[in-house]
């Protein structure tokens, strides 16, 4: 029952964290601007050169973690919470609870994190003495300049150049990039319906992000193409970030469709009551003979009399040696009460089904006061839906 990805900070109330997959792009960015930085500056010395690589990864994913802190703090002044920010492969992702109240607040939560970008970047720039006039930038050869730059402004023109152009991605019409939820926002204002500017947007999106991944599959074959080039590495990056962002787009459309069937529907409806539970005091081979041999139940509730004192899963008892199972007893490998996290039967139902997802849980017991109401499972709250809807 982890929460996916590794916490490493909290600020402003939003918890900060990095998923696996992102200590393989930053070990990637690091190699790759040690061989960059090594054929601009041969006169560096391997470690400066890999300080310099290093720092400049690390500083870029600082930059991303304030986009979406950008994103995230206008959230929470418009009242929606927002759970975490996690950094992962293609960047980083604030987890923001509910979609925006209006077509407005939309536009603004949106077009912040590209500009944050862009001031940064742009400051960066002037900072490593870099003019901002747009001839000039146009006629800079990266390469000739950096070869006369210090570390200082190596690192300050790479990062403020990256930061310019993660802005101008992001302004990219493809939801749910913001660009695309820009788009959304107009289509939300001219049609006063959100469900119909997010199916439109979506559209929008993957067919951006089908022509990235034909762009890819031609620049892995010799094409050039303008801004992205050509190759093989540039081409595989370009198909997966166009197969992204084409999940990101259907994926965005169909939790719209599940917000929608769900909101305001009482979790009651599709929690299981009287689920199988267990006493603490038996043993865990006991447990699974008499329990989960017996039914298709990853969890149990573990009652003392009436009282819930707990819950058993099949994890916590893989994790009991073999050997051990014919002496521990349930209450030692249980999950107390104090620890449990537990919702009412009125509460929203979407909301229990995003809570299991934050939390990677499995299932959710239901508490109705002191008494245990029942267990609801994910899998309860998908058959629900596939009861209420075709679309989904």
């Amino acid at each position: 029952m982890l929460n996916k990805g590794i916490r490493i900070a909290k600020l402003f109330g939003i918890k900060i964290r990095i998923d696996w997959s992102w200590l393989l792009i930053l070990l990637l960015v690091v190699w790759n601007l040690s061989v960059v930085f090594t054929q601009i500056h041969p006169d560096w010395g391997l470690t400066l050169t890999i300080t310099i690589a290093i720092s400049a990864a690390l500083l870029f994913f600082v930059s991303v973690l304030l986009h979406e802190l950008a994103h995230s703090l206008v959230a929470k002044s418009q009242g929606i919470p927002v759970d975490s920010i996690t950094l992962f492969l293609f960047g980083g992702v604030a987890s923001i609870r509910e979609e925006p109240k209006s077509p407005g607040n939309e536009f603004v939560m949106a077009i912040l994190g590209p500009i944050t970008s862009l001031v940064i970047g742009f400051v960066l720039l002037l900072l490593a003495g870099i003019g901002l006039d747009a001839q000039e930038l146009l006629q800079l050869q990266p390469m000739q300049a950096l070869q006369e730059f210090t570390p200082l402004r190596t690192l300050g023109f790479w990062l403020g150049s990256v930061n310019v152009i993660l802005g101008v991605f992001n302004m990219i019409p493809g939801f749910p990039l913001d660009g695309g939820r820009v788009l959304r926002s107009i289509l939300w204002a001219i049609t006063r319906n959100l469900r119909k500017a997010t199916r439109w947007a979506g559209f929008v999106g993957q067919a951006i992000a089908w022509a990235m991944i034909i762009s890819g599959v031609a620049m892995i074959f010799g094409v050039r193409i303008p801004v992205f080039g050509e190759g093989l590495i540039n081409g595989v990056w370009l198909i997966l970030i166009g197969w992204f962002l084409n999940n990101a787009a259907s994926s965005s459309y169909q939790q719209l469709l599940v917000r929608n069937f769900l909101e305001d529907i009482p979790v009651r409806r599709m929690t299981r009551q009287n689920p199988p539970t267990a006493p603490g005091d038996i043993t865990i081979d006991t447990l699974i003979d008499n329990y989960i041999m017996q039914t298709d139940d990853h969890a149990f509730p573990v009652l003392d009399g009436d009282t819930l004192i707990g819950i058993v899963t099949l994890d916590d008892v893989r994790r009991v040696p073999g050997e051990l199972r014919s002496e521990k007893i349930v209450s030692e490998i249980m999950t107390p009460r104090s620890e449990i996290f537990t919702i009412k039967p009125d509460d929203d139902a979407f909301e229990a089904l995003m809570t299991i997802s934050r939390k990677a849980f499995r299932q959710l017991i239901v508490m109705e006061g002191d008494q245990l109401f029942g267990l609801v499972r994910r899998r309860d709250i998908v058959r629900f839906l596939q009861l209420q809807s075709e679309e989904l």
